[in-house]
């Protein structure tokens, strides 16, 4: 159908309310329906290198149901039962999908994140008690099985681990190499290991034990980025469902071909894409194990889209920054829209797409702490370019005062919070201490209603939302409040600059000054200098005028491409406590900046001849904490 505003939402939301709507009530109900409607149509395809030519797999909705019974069957038959979790550490390929829907039927999956470290994947593991963990069989150029084998040393609950192999993706003399230099794990551990794909095929294609009888946890997402320990949120089928519903009536039929160069370990590819097709239909591309990441898909992305004639491209500002950088060499007349999400998209990168593809690009926003889906730009109406767009149906957001709650007004900035069918309120995360203060109750109750996303934001007078920035991310310079997004979004305008992160750097005197972490085009050759002369220009709010400016090679960047702002921080706190070492003659050093999690950021010292009150003396000005540490970690 046509969704251009306002007025269709309110229409749909008229046609029934949510609870009343004839939808599946389980994954397994929802991909029966499916594979009903259109067995033979294709569902997913998948490569494993990313050449226009290269070999794929393609699996129809008939295959993708028979391969999610047999895995389901197979958790099921290593003892996994609703309450239990099948966790998943895998790069993107055919056997993430047979993982992520087994697991989901069977009981609860969750999928981590394979750039995390061995320490973080054992914390989740333990956290969600992981009774079964999918991951790669020990492969040339990764050390997935090395890491996820170390972890489990440390996650007692963990009884199997169940090997993917991609050699069975190879051809011609690289199949015949990989089984002579495969490594070795090299790691004992309790846990049986087994192969994934010889099991699964051992089992029926048809369920062999009855399916959930109503709405339940069905999934774990672990929230952050690359350090730290993630917190775990708990996503209920209901929940998919309203997502996979939203991608079916807003914007796919069964006719579509989408293009999600994302990590499947991710929410924005798991419930905003891949439940949206197990919905509609319709046609998903996963290119590489690594998506966006992997070897030459920049290169070759217009030409896979030509490949497959996609109409849709799902997409991130950062994967967008890169591809242009690169020329359209391929015909791209089936692309019909491009839907990009994870933060919001500077106004001249919109202008530089559509400019280079002639294809519009569709704004939307969610959170894992929501199962996803919030707000998007309509798809068929106005379009804010900047905005976030309209909450969707069934989706009610308010904008609250970070003080004191209060309800803002229009355009009044505030921190967003939403209410919809995908907010499990009152239990988001599966640690209890970490629900407190995490909701509104609805009005005239105390029961949690409206979740608080963290992110700052303010909705128009036309009904439309605007991210400002995170709550967290305010610099705050002497008591006044900076969004960062300001001064990115002006150096976004610099035809040199692919990305802009801004934070607020320690200062001994205003707390925080802003500095700014810049990467360049290829082949850009501006200085510092003239960045700060142009933020001059251009960050019209003096007290935002960065106060540094530093060149990276590459900003750190999250598996769906945000700029990773703790590490950013690290740096500038790590710069910062060093400069004032130096400068007061301390035979002291900042060797590391971890997080902790009741104070924040804390710096890490090695006082070599310095005494710890010398020292305390020295930092003692700076809001950041820091402690005595005898080495470097």
């Amino acid at each position: 159908m046509s969704f251009s505003g306002l007025a269709d939402r309110d229409a749909i939301e008229a046609e029934a309310k949510w609870e009343d709507r004839d939808l599946p009530g389980t994954i397994h109900s929802m991909l029966e329906d499916v594979k009903n409607r259109f067995p033979s149509r294709p569902a997913f395809s998948y490569q494993l290198t990313s050449g226009p030519n290269d070999a794929k797999e393609t699996l129809n909705w008939q295959e993708i149901y028979d391969s999610a019974c047999q895995s389901a069957n197979l958790f099921r038959d290593l003892g996994v039962g609703e309450s239990d979790v099948v966790a998943y550490v895998l790069p993107n390929a055919s056997e993430t999908i047979h993982t992520l829907m087994g697991g989901m039927i069977a009981g609860i999956v969750n999928p981590i994140n394979p750039l995390l470290e061995p320490e973080q994947i054992s914390a989740i593991l333990r956290e969600t008690n992981a009774k079964v963990v999918v991951t790669l069989r020990p492969f040339p150029k990764t050390d997935l099985a090395q890491k996820v084998a170390e972890a489990v040393k440390d996650a007692p609950n963990v009884t199997h681990i169940l090997e993917v192999d991609l050699l069975r993706y190879l051809t011609g003399l690289k199949k015949f190499i990989v089984p002579l230099i495969r490594p070795k794990v090299g790691i004992t551990h309790h846990a049986t290991v087994l192969n994934f794909n010889a099991e699964m095929e051992k089992r029926s294609k048809t369920l062999q034990f009855e399916d959930s009888k109503g709405d339940r946890v069905a999934a774990y997402f672990h929230t952050g980025g690359t350090t730290g320990m993630p917190k775990v949120a708990q996503h209920k089928y209901s929940g998919m469902v309203y997502n996979g519903w939203l991608g079916h009536k807003l914007l796919f039929t069964e006719e579509d071909v989408i293009m999600c160069p994302l990590p499947l370990f991710h929410v924005f590819a798991v419930h905003v894409i891949w439940m949206a097709m197990v919905r509609s239909g319709a046609h998903v591309v996963f290119p590489t194990p690594q998506g966006y990441r992997g070897d030459g898909v920049f290169d070759n992305f217009w030409k896979l889209i030509e490949r497959y004639k996609v109409t849709f491209m799902i997409t991130v500002p950062t994967a967008i920054s890169a591809l242009m950088q690169r020329p359209v060499d391929a015909d791209i007349s089936s692309l019909k829209q491009a839907f990009s999400g994870s933060s919001p998209l500077p106004v001249e990168l919109y202008k530089r797409f559509e400019k280079a593809c002639d294809v519009n690009i569709t704004e939307g926003y969610g959170l894992t702490e929501a199962t996803c889906l919030v707000s998007i730009n309509p798809p068929d109406g106005e379009k804010k370019i900047g905005s976030i767009g309209i909450p969707f149906p069934y989706c009610e957001v308010t904008i609250r005062a970070v003080v004191d709650g209060k309800e803002c007004g229009t355009d009044e900035i505030g921190e967003i919070c939403v209410s919809n069918p995908g907010v499990f309120a009152g239990s988001t995360y599966t640690e209890a201490d970490k629900n407190a203060d995490l909701y509104y109750p609805a009005e005239g109750s105390n029961e949690p209603k409206y979740l608080r996303t963290g992110d700052l934001g303010r909705l128009d007078a036309d009904g439309y939302l605007w991210i400002t920035g995170r709550a967290k991310d305010l610099i705050i310079r002497g008591g006044h409040n900076i969004d960062p997004a300001e001064i990115e979004e002006a150096l976004a305008g610099h035809p040199d600059v692919a990305f802009a992160g801004a934070i607020g750097q320690p200062d001994a005197h205003s707390g925080e000054i802003p500095c700014v972490y810049v990467e360049l085009v290829d082949g850009a050759t501006t200085t510092t200098d003239e960045l700060m002369a142009y933020c001059k220009e251009h960050v019209h709010e003096r007290a935002a005028h960065p106060k540094y400016i530093e060149l990276m090679d590459e900003l750190p960047k999250t598996a769906v491409g945000k700029i990773f702002k703790p590490d950013l921080r690290k740096s500038a706190i790590t710069r910062i406590y060093n400069a004032a070492l130096s400068d007061a003659g301390q035979d002291a050093r900042v060797v590391s900046v971890v997080e902790d999690k009741k104070r924040g950021l804390v710096a890490h010292v090695v006082l070599n001849n310095s005494s710890e009150e010398d020292v305390g003396k020295t930092l003692g000005d700076f809001t950041r904490p820091w402690e005595p540490v005898k080495h470097a970690a």
